[in-house]
């Protein structure tokens, strides 16, 4: 049994809108990562998947809660600890383009981790980056390049290149290939997939696309506005969705056979406001099964099964 590398507890991050409240966009999260273990993440755009990576991160300041990290708590950090701490753990940005620096080559970008943290410097940096570069397919054509001579598929790799650079044990993955062609996709899950299998690497993989979480990771969290609906093995959400939610998102992927498809189920009504959300069930306005419970009461996140936790009032 793998060891836990990550713990988190109770974990909330609220936006503050003025003259209307707050916006819960993370809203009391618990759970573990193992060790070497791939964590999928999803949920509709706005759920606060993102934001959940960067509070992972310290990218942006929690409200509440903690992040342990191999029994350090990140959100507690002092500046000098974090620096540190920021060794081993990174992020794979969504967008390819806007988190690399435009006035730098591959090269610069790659190195600059390195010279922050004063770890390689001269000839020695240079032939690090060129090690760096071989393990993850970027070419010695590109090293010169900057960043808008090169396609997606191409610069999604610097980033990943330049995210290894320190060698971290834990990388979150933000939603790393929704920005690529459909081939180019596949090329980046599997470059995902040999380097976790040949660095040890854990990931907490956020993405929208369940086909894409399902091939990557061997646990998936479902999230619906700020909370986690649904905790599961890849295989058993799968086959088994407890939660509505879960099961109308897993209604909606296609079905590659020809005269075969699923019973649709479509989500009837808006997306509640989540600035000071409502007392009971986030999902209760759109869920088809809701009874007077679901409205007045929150449901707690529970196991049902073991390894299997669901929020719902119906289980």
């Amino acid at each position: 049994m793998s060891e836990t590398i990550i713990s988190v507890k109770n974990l909330k991050k609220y936006f503050d809108v003025k003259d209307r409240g707050k916006l819960h966009a993370v809203d009391d999260l618990s759970f573990d990562i193992k060790e070497g273990e791939t964590l999928g993440l999803v949920g509709e755009s706005g759920c606060g998947k993102s934001t959940t990576g960067r509070v992972l991160l310290r990218l942006i300041p929690a409200t509440g809660g903690q992040v342990i990290y191999r029994g350090e708590d990140v959100l507690a950090a002092k500046p000098a600890q974090l620096k540190v701490l920021r060794r081993k753990m990174q992020m794979i940005f969504q967008d390819p383009y806007s988190c690399l620096d435009p006035r730098k080559t591959v090269r610069q970008i790659i190195a600059e981790p390195l010279l922050v943290q004063k770890l390689y410097k001269g000839r020695a940096l240079w032939q690090k980056v060129e090690e760096l570069m071989a393990a993850t397919g970027v070419t010695a054509e590109m090293a010169d390049k900057f960043p808008h001579e090169l396609d997606g598929g191409r610069r999604q790799r610097v980033g990943i290149t330049r995210a290894l650079a320190l060698n971290p044990e834990f990388i979150v993955c933000d939603e790393p290939v929704s920005a690529l062609d459909v081939s180019i996709q596949a090329q980046i899950l599997n470059l995902l997939q040999d380097l976790q299998e040949k660095m040890g690497l854990t990931y907490l993989f956020i993405s929208h696309d369940l086909s894409v979480v399902k091939h990557i990771s061997q646990r998936i969290m479902v999230m619906y506005l700020g909370r986690i609906v649904e905790e599961a093995t890849s295989e058993e959400l799968f086959q088994q969705p407890l939660h509505p939610y879960s099961q109308a998102l897993l209604s909606a992927i296609p079905v590659p056979k020809i005269g075969k498809q699923r019973e649709r189920i479509i989500l009837k009504g808006d997306v509640p406001s989540p600035i000071n959300p409502a007392p009971g069930c986030r999902f209760a306005k759109r869920c088809w099964r809701a009874e007077e419970r679901c409205s007045k009461e929150e449901p707690v996140l529970r196991e049902v099964a073991p390894g299997h936790r669901v929020a719902c009032h119906l289980l």
